[in-house]
């Protein structure tokens, strides 16, 4: 049923492209392929034939020719693969096989993959606004906000790594940031500029809310959180927000999202107790919960 049907299926195309890349990243390590398959995400599979004609593909002209046809013909997220490798050619047109052999071993698959997510997320957030209502602007509000956690953690985790050298941050770095978000324009464009923590501090200085995820981040914040938990804590917060309104789509992909979140809470619990760290083992996110900061009952939190 439309547009409920394909609302769903951007939702696992997310988890397609972390398993796509785990796929290619396994073989070119040459890891076993029945390893690789039970690891996937049960969200982003699709059929095992492909799945496993990507494990077995033999790095020459043929196998490279097989690959190229496997990705971007026969699975659903083939279009951003297609459009990453174009824009990889510099907006030509790719030929194929030579052309996807050398961006597979030239380029890191870990840029591959953020490639990916980001014409994912920027192609969602266009279908959202098609849709329009409460979904366009619930789901808007919280893609964005991906948006800006994806640039932050991109400019965050370049540092100490070619991505941040002078002539790759606008011609590598800058391209890896989506084109929606609070940050957009004006923001990402000195993120692209950022070559060091004050720098990327001060351009996020601006906005309150990612300035207390970098307090956080600097030690400033309480409960010594990571960055990574105040992103989630905020996400978890969106997510339960869109469910105080009705009619519209955003309920399903905060659903998913609050389960991931659970699992992240679970195998948190498990590491405090076989590390026998139980006096940490209530620092995770707690879902629904009535001590929630944004709920205003009693959470010094943040």
């Amino acid at each position: 049923m439309e547009p409920l049907g394909q609302f769903l299926d951007f939702i696992t195309y997310e988890y397609m492209i972390d398993n796509v890349i785990l796929l290619l990243k396994g073989t070119l390590n040459g890891r076993d392929v029945n390893e690789l398959i039970g690891q996937l995400h049960p969200l982003g599979k699709f059929d095992e034939s492909i799945m496993r004609s990507i494990c077995t593909f033999e790095p020459n002209a043929k196998g490279y020719s097989d690959l190229y046809e496997t990705v971007l013909i026969d699975t659903p997220i083939g279009t951003y693969f297609s459009q990453f490798l174009e824009e990889s050619a510099g907006g030509d047109r790719m030929e194929g096989t030579s052309d996807v052999r050398n961006v597979l071993e030239e380029v890191q698959m870990e840029l591959i993959k953020n490639s990916m997510l980001k014409l994912w997320l920027e192609d969602f957030y266009n279908f959202c606004q098609e849709i329009g209502g409460d979904t366009a602007t619930i789901m808007g509000e919280i893609l964005k906000a991906r948006a800006d956690r994806i640039a932050i953690n991109i400019t965050l985790n370049s540092f100490g790594t070619p991505l941040n050298e002078p002539a790759m941050r606008i011609s590598d770095r800058k391209p890896l940031y989506p084109s929606i978000g609070s940050l957009y324009p004006d923001a990402t464009a000195i993120l692209a500029e950022a070559g060091d923590e004050s720098s990327l501090g001060a351009a996020l200085d601006s906005f309150p809310v990612y300035r207390k995820i970098w307090e956080v981040h600097q030690g400033e914040g309480v409960d010594s959180k990571s960055i990574d938990d105040a992103f989630y804590e905020r996400d978890v917060q969106m997510a339960e927000l869109a469910f105080q309104s009705q009619m519209h789509f955003a309920c399903f992909y905060a659903y998913v999202k609050l389960k991931e979140q659970e699992v992240r809470n679970l195998v948190w619990i498990c590491e405090c107790i076989v590390q026998n760290q139980r006096d940490a083992i209530n620092n995770f996110i707690p879902i629904f919960s009535d001590t929630a900061p944004w709920r205003g009952k009693g959470s010094n939190k943040h």
